[in-house]
């Protein structure tokens, strides 16, 4: 009889912690992706000497130097296919994604204004790097090759569960964040920040880290409906 309370009871522990790791996993996940970049910057100011402002090539090479790995290491955690992948392959898939996803971004940036150039070709090239880092380079190291979830996150907007949440929403909050960034530059006020990809560089930062906040909230939204609706279902058996 007592072995059976004991258990019930790590049953339900069990359960309660279930039900809470999402939330605790994405929120972890994404407060380290944040220290990176808080990290990348302090870096660049108190131990190089350069901002993003003067100096955009070399900071912008540096966030993304640091922040790649990070975000590697995180997601390959979250692979889908663990009892056919590796960890290790799941890395691999991140490092292949990066390139892929600066050309995408390279290319998406030119088509929409994009200073096109030997003075712009290390900016561009560094910022389109970042931007892989925030779009596709989650994606590659959980979903590999896979075009169905691939085209369901991105083409469709339909995430299922919170590791969609917390690929899809940081990259949309990024890209979005990029465009208004860019709404500055054409404008004549010849601030030095105006400058491409500088401002663009502040409003993908702002998005993503927007984005960050939204996917959490997000995934809290999903896990109370799922309790509730739990909660429902079990009143209605019972009574």
């Amino acid at each position: 009889m007592k072995n059976n309370q004991k258990n019930n009871k790590g049953t339900a522990a069990a359960d309660g912690v279930r039900n809470q790791s999402p939330s605790k996993l994405l929120l972890l996940s994404h407060f380290i992706c944040g220290i990176g970049i808080v990290l990348s910057f302090w870096l660049a100011i108190n131990v190089f000497s350069i901002s993003l402002i003067k100096n955009p090539v070399e900071t912008l090479r540096l966030l993304w130097l640091i922040e790649v790995p990070v975000v590697i290491l995180i997601y390959s955690f979250f692979r889908k296919d663990k009892n056919q992948s590796s960890y290790l392959k799941a890395v691999a898939r991140g490092l292949l994604g990066l390139p892929v996803g600066a050309v995408v971004n390279a290319l998406g940036a030119i088509a929409l204004g994009a200073p096109v150039g030997s003075r712009y070709f290390l900016r561009t090239l560094n910022w389109s790097l970042l931007m892989s880092a925030f779009t596709f380079v989650p994606a590659a190291s959980v979903y590999g090759s896979s075009w169905v979830d691939w085209h369901r996150i991105f083409a469709h907007t339909k995430p299922i569960g919170f590791i969609d949440y917390m690929i899809c929403i940081p990259a949309y909050g990024a890209v979005i964040g990029g465009w208004f960034g860019a709404w500055p530059m054409p404008l004549d006020w010849e601030r030095p920040w105006q400058e491409w990809p500088i401002c663009v560089t502040y409003g993908a930062l702002i998005g993503y880290f927007i984005g960050m906040l939204a996917s959490f909230s997000f995934v809290v939204h999903v896990s109370r409906q799922h309790k509730n609706w739990k909660i429902i279902i079990y009143v209605c058996t019972w009574s």
